[in-house]
């Protein structure tokens, strides 16, 4: 098969196009020919040794996937999934093999692909959708009447972020550039704040809770907005412990880990109509170092997911 493999920790010209074998089954998996791969910043981080989570190379990264399952190893109970079903998820907790034309994943972290998507735009999902998900319900537990603001609103976590706390009936303010007003009022925005010719903490005040997809600056500069007992929660760096103190309220950090019932739930919203994917640049699997560089930054893209088509990709 072909896979996109890391023999040592570097740049995006680590990663190789290769012919590799399948992947071996073990208890409580299944293998998947993966359709299309979803690239996010955790794989370059895994790309270049800083993912924080152990690796061994030679490594193929890729978590995202949605493919069709080919086999499942599950001899304890009876398996969730056969042969021929469509499934979208994650991997593995280590966030590597998703990006080949099969892969193997933990029975626990996938679930049926959402019907009304295709395999690219259900690939682009899982990751970020779940992220967003612990984030507003998990660990800031947000709820109908709450003011929300949500840092990087028009990226791919502050999107479904904004999705999520409208649909759970909060009042949503946005923190994006100007240019993605129209996109996340559309998508349920109260308000949206542009970060490059206002300072949100002179626009806002009080709000229940903070959904920091940003950090630095933005993030410090969060506390002073959340009213006292209310909550900023950050999936990039940790909040200081002591302004949290200081202002009275909560923070948390934490690491996502992608789980079969909350795919489902996500999987129906995405069916109901009530979240919509945003697809960014849709390249083939033989194209990731191309992938590497727009999330570097080097090269251009437009808003939203960058996603593998692996059925693009010929032995």
């Amino acid at each position: 098969m072909i896979a996109i493999v890391v023999h040592r920790y570097g740049g995006p010209d680590e990663l190789k196009v290769e012919n590799v074998h399948v992947p071996a089954l073990s208890e409580g998996e299944a293998l998947i020919r993966v359709c299309a791969a979803g690239v996010g910043p955790w794989d370059a981080l895994v790309r270049s040794g800083r993912s924080g989570v152990p690796q061994r190379l030679p490594l193929i990264p890729g978590s995202d996937i949605a493919g069709i399952v080919e086999d499942v190893k599950n001899d304890s109970v009876p398996a969730p999934f056969k042969r021929g079903d469509a499934v979208f998820g994650v991997t593995n907790p280590t966030f590597t093999g998703g990006y080949a034309q099969y892969a193997v994943a933990s029975l626990t972290s996938i679930d049926r692909k959402p019907e009304r998507v295709s395999f690219v735009e259900a690939a682009s999902v899982p990751v970020i959708a779940v992220t967003a998900w612990q984030m507003l319900f998990d660990h800031a537990t947000v709820s109908a009447g709450q003011r929300v603001l949500v840092h990087g609103a028009a990226g791919n976590v502050g999107a479904y972020a904004v999705q999520l706390a409208r649909w759970a009936g909060a009042e949503v303010i946005a923190v994006a550039r100007g240019d993605d007003a129209g996109y996340l009022r559309g998508i349920g925005a109260t308000e949206v704040i542009d970060y490059t010719t206002q300072r949100f903490e002179d626009r806002v005040a009080d709000v229940d809770a903070v959904i920091d997809t940003v950090g630095g600056d933005t993030q410090e500069r969060s506390f002073a907005v959340v009213k006292r007992g209310g909550i900023l929660v950050s999936s990039v760096s940790t909040p200081s412990q002591t302004d949290a103190a200081r202002y009275g309220i909560r923070v948390d950090y934490f690491l996502v880990a992608v789980t079969t019932p909350q795919l489902e739930r996500i999987a129906q919203l995405i069916d109901d109509g009530v979240l919509q994917t945003d697809l960014g640049v849709v390249l083939s699997l033989t194209d990731a170092q191309k992938a590497h560089e727009m999330l570097a930054g080097r090269l251009p893209h437009p808003r939203g997911k960058i996603v593998l088509d692996v059925d693009l990709a010929k032995d």
